[in-house]
């Protein structure tokens, strides 16, 4: 799509966060594990990208047709709150929201985090 905005960069900075990128693939935490079996293989209809560089960010999940961030908070995430809340805002500014859920959610409630995720997707996707 040409109309669409290209978020990378260029060069040394955007390789350092691909080469982080596949580290995080690698050793996933628990949560991220157990979500990514559960959308991998276009489970939910559509594509989801895993450790997704955009600029200077990683996402934890990514579905570029509905520009949807999926974010799984854990314990740290209570420490960056501000940052978190200015990442959002930047990935916003290029036209991406984010769906936060919290790491314990995800481990107790997946099925229904999935479901909420199910929804969003189509409630985006919908004509």
């Amino acid at each position: 799509m040409q109309d669409e905005p290209k978020h990378t960069v260029e060069g040394v900075a955007h390789r350092s966060k691909i080469e982080f990128a596949r580290e995080q693939r690698k050793e996933p935490t628990r949560a991220e594990k157990m979500l990514w079996e559960a959308l991998r293989r276009k489970q939910l209809g559509v594509r989801i990208r895993r450790q997704h560089p955009i600029e200077d960010f990683v996402l934890d999940f990514y579905c570029a047709e509905a520009r949807l961030a999926i974010e799984v908070d854990g314990p740290v995430h209570e420490e960056q709150q501000g940052y978190d809340r200015w990442r959002d805002r930047q990935l916003a500014t290029w036209g991406i929201d984010v769906l936060r859920v919290p790491e314990l959610r995800v481990r107790k409630e997946l099925d229904a985090v999935v479901r909420e995720m199910a929804d969003e997707l189509k409630e985006r996707l919908s004509p």
